[in-house]
């Protein structure tokens, strides 16, 4: 029987027992439990991959215009400008996040990675590990398959809903997955995986999900861009082998404690926080009367 994902301990536990890499047993997993084969998973994995790079590109050269107008070809802004504030490295991996997360805004395809609300995390963060050191492609395809591992326990033991858990669980989550390929990727040991991820949810934890007028626009996008930053800081820190000192599975169940006890008015509902106030109230206010003059006319002939 495969592991069934319930925490990190046990994932490296039966890793160490059973002789298998952390990517081989989330394989197994899919293997078994979800009836694929390994061509299979590969096949869907690549695909997966082409189509976060696609949603980066046409997040840099397409018109990203959002219906509410609230989101408007940030990420080519900051694509373009000619001033990198650490480098233009790092600016690079902010506008991709931000790229393909205003696909997503804009009504593209994009992959929910582990939602679409953070859908531009793992793309910026891959695609950039990617063109600094030279990653293969199969050792992509093996991190974001590692990554789904990490997002597995995080759903069983938190959430990565933010209607459930705030938008710590929706881009904490996606940080963390980024955060444990990065060190997977540059050949970090297990614990250095897992501590990439503790030190990313600890970034991460209490952030709620506030949403104006209901749009998964603004604060969403530029999160995921911090997001996507929390991800490399935490795996710098994790590759040197600084600890989390708290365990990652006591991390994770602090982080699914604090979005149990969130209000619901900080989940996801636009009733809290940026989406409460009075300029964000204006906006929604705007949003609806265009979605009612969009209304089709039904009146009787």
């Amino acid at each position: 029987m495969a592991f069934l994902f319930d925490s990190f301990e046990g994932w490296k536990q039966y890793s160490e027992e059973k002789k298998l890499s952390l990517v081989q047993v989330v394989l197994e997993y899919e293997q078994t439990q979800k009836g694929r084969t390994e061509n299979q998973i590969w096949e869907q994995l690549g695909t997966a991959w082409t189509v976060m790079k696609d949603a980066v590109r046409t997040g840099l050269e397409e018109e990203m215009i959002s219906r509410s107008g609230m989101i408007n070809n940030g990420a080519k802004k900051v694509y373009r400008y000619p001033t990198a504030v650490l480098s233009k490295e790092f600016q690079n991996l902010i506008s991709r996040a931000l790229a393909a997360k205003e696909v997503n805004s804009c009504m593209g395809r994009i992959v929910a990675a582990p939602t679409a609300g953070a859908s531009g995390i793992m793309p910026g963060v891959l695609y950039t590990l990617q063109e600094i050191h030279h990653v293969s492609d199969k050792k992509i395809l093996e991190a974001m398959l590692l990554a789904a591992g990490i997002a597995l326990i995080m759903e069983q033991k938190a959430s990565i809903s933010g209607a459930v858990g705030g938008c710590q669980a929706e881009t904490g989550t996606a940080a963390a997955m980024g955060s444990g390929g990065i060190v997977y990727c540059l050949d970090g040991n297990t614990d250095q995986i897992f501590n990439a991820v503790a030190i990313t949810v600890q970034c991460m934890l209490g952030l709620v999900c506030d949403p104006v007028a209901g749009l998964v626009e603004v604060p969403c996008v530029v999160r995921n861009a911090s997001a996507a930053a929390i991800a490399n800081s935490s795996a710098q820190i994790a590759i040197a082998d600084v600890s989390s000192v708290i365990p990652v599975d006591e991390v994770i169940a602090a982080m699914g404690e604090i979005g149990a006890s969130m209000e619901t008015r900080y989940k996801e509902t636009a009733l809290g926080g940026l989406a409460a106030t009075p300029t964000a109230q204006r906006i929604a206010k705007k949003v609806l009367i265009r979605d009612i003059e969009m209304l089709p006319d039904e009146g009787v002939n």
